[in-house]
């Protein structure tokens, strides 16, 4: 892995949650967004479903959010909002983990999204074999859908992906600069892809929940696997 750093230790897990949901909103007219990661998924929030997947691969957690502290508190998680204004999306969730992870003396953090209760329990450690193809040593998830779907392209999940926190500077200028797709900049930055398997009549492992369909749907798959 040329030029790339090598991880010193486990990385932090950072779940990005920073934003609201503006298409969950309990049907009523005019009522405000809702923080999706506490919905209900099977008796508990989906964010408890992520921490129980994401926790045994990391060295720790953090939890990327907006939201007052209060709303969390029964997490035990420390918080980290986003560092830039106007809160433009998940990638000021990757530099708020970033800063974090650098404070504290780690040089790498994974992401994942707060919404995604099916996520791969195998998720860190293929984005670490993944990124050893990588000069920067970045990661991406995707999912393998198979040659019967489409053209066999996999489905890229950028929220899904390990990040070297000294790429930290270079991510704060583009966001200045008014570039927040994230996997445009990770390609700048010669992101390697790690492929996840989508099983015959399972979920895709990095189903979000965006629409109280996608939470029906989520049900009935937890339902049929117990």
């Amino acid at each position: 892995m040329s030029g790339a750093r090598v991880l010193s230790a486990a990385p932090i897990g950072v779940i990005v949650a920073g934003g609201l949901s503006r298409r969950m909103r309990d049907g009523a007219e005019g009522a405000a967004p809702m923080d999706k990661t506490l919905l209900d998924l099977g008796g508990r929030s989906l964010l408890h479903h992520v921490i129980d997947r994401l926790a045994p691969q990391v060295s720790s957690l953090v939890l990327n959010t907006n939201g007052p502290a209060a709303r969390y508190a029964a997490f035990n998680l420390p918080l980290c909002p986003d560092t830039l204004p106007d809160h433009p999306g998940p990638l000021a969730g990757v530099l708020a983990g970033m800063d974090h992870a650098a404070a504290r003396g780690h040089t790498h953090i994974v992401t994942a999204a707060g919404d995604t209760p099916f996520l791969p329990c195998d998720l860190v450690p293929r984005l670490m074999l993944a990124a050893e193809g990588s000069t920067q040593g970045v990661a991406v998830a995707a999912s393998d859908l198979g040659p019967d779907a489409g053209d066999g392209t996999p489905r890229l999940h950028p929220t899904f992906a390990l990040w070297p926190v000294h790429l930290r500077d270079d991510l704060r200028g583009a966001l200045q600069a008014g570039h927040r797709r994230m996997m445009r900049f990770a390609e700048q930055h010669d992101a390697a892809i790690a492929r996840f398997p989508c099983p015959a009549g399972a979920p895709d492992p990095f189903y979000n929940i965006n629409t109280s369909e996608d939470l029906r749907q989520a049900q009935a798959w937890l339902a049929r696997t117990g």
